[in-house]
C-alpha cells in the first residue's frame, strides 16, 4: 500500500522538475533562436541580392561599390584605381542600389 503513494508522489516531482526546463526553453526560443534565425535570414536574403553598382560597407568598415560578383567573391571599387576582392560573407551591409540613384537624381 505504501509502494503505490511512493510511486504516485514520485512522478509529480518528476513532472514538477521537467516543467520549469520546458517553461525556459520555450522562452529561449521565443527571446533568443526565433529572432537570431530572422536575422540570419534577412541577412542572406540582402547577399543574394546583391549586383553590380551597390555601394555596400564590409564588416571591417570599407566603403566601395560592387564592380563584379561571383557566388562567393565581390570586387569593390574603392576609388578611381582601387579595385579589391571580398568574400560576399564580409558584407555587412548595402548603403544604396545603383538603381535607387537615378530616381534620386530625375526628383
Amino acid at each position: 500500500m505504501f509502494q503505490y503513494a511512493a510511486a504516485g508522489a514520485g512522478g509529480q516531482d518528476i513532472l514538477g522538475i521537467i516543467i520549469p526546463f520546458v517553461l525556459m526553453f520555450v522562452v529561449f526560443y521565443f527571446l533568443l533562436i526565433r529572432p537570431q534565425k530572422k536575422k540570419q535570414q534577412t541577412r542572406n536574403t540582402m547577399l543574394s541580392a546583391l549586383k553590380k553598382g551597390d555601394k555596400i560597407v564590409t564588416i571591417g568598415g570599407l566603403h566601395g561599390t560592387i564592380t563584379e560578383l561571383t557566388n562567393d567573391t565581390v570586387v569593390l571599387k574603392v576609388n578611381d584605381v582601387t579595385k579589391l576582392t571580398f568574400e560576399r560573407s564580409a558584407i555587412s551591409h548595402s548603403i544604396a542600389t545603383s538603381a535607387a540613384e537615378p530616381e534620386k537624381a530625375e526628383s
